[in-house]
């Protein structure tokens, strides 16, 4: 029977708002999830979004203030060296915002970080605020990281 088949999707209604996959036929239940969160502060006289898509082993954040996906950097641990190595995906090569916040995070979480930075460039001191207020998030929701 061909695998599509084998495949159920059930969409969660919960305000995690949780994609599951499961299979069916009596083979054990592998069940994936993904977690959205939001949430936005005021930081130096800007608003500020933030939108977390967590997995299992990975996460998303998203930071900006328009719907905009003008660059997505991803970082990852590894075994051969104490520092993630992180690459940019999509945008501005000499825009390293994205690459050093996903390298930061992956230390912290050991986890796969994509980290899109969508602000207009800003002074280490709001970048500083920013991975606070991100800092702050995964302290009170740490199971949406």
């Amino acid at each position: 029977m061909e695998a599509a088949r084998d495949l159920r999707f059930s969409l969660g209604a919960s305000e995690g708002a949780c994609a599951g996959l499961e299979r069916m036929e009596g083979r054990a239940a592998v069940v994936p999830t993904i977690s959205l969160h939001n949430f936005s502060e005021k930081i130096s006289e800007q608003q500020v979004h933030f939108h977390v898509m967590g997995m299992t082993d990975c996460f998303l954040l998203w930071i900006g203030s328009a719907p905009t996906l003008s660059n997505l950097a991803v970082s990852m641990c590894n075994r051969f060296d104490p520092i993630p190595v992180s690459t940019l995906l999509l945008g501005d090569t000499s825009d390293t915002t994205s690459s050093a916040f996903a390298q930061k995070l992956a230390k912290k979480t050991k986890k796969q970080v994509f980290v899109s930075y969508n602000l207009p460039s800003a002074d280490g001191n709001f970048i500083l605020l920013l991975e606070n207020r991100v800092k702050k998030e995964m302290e009170t929701f740490p199971e949406k990281f």
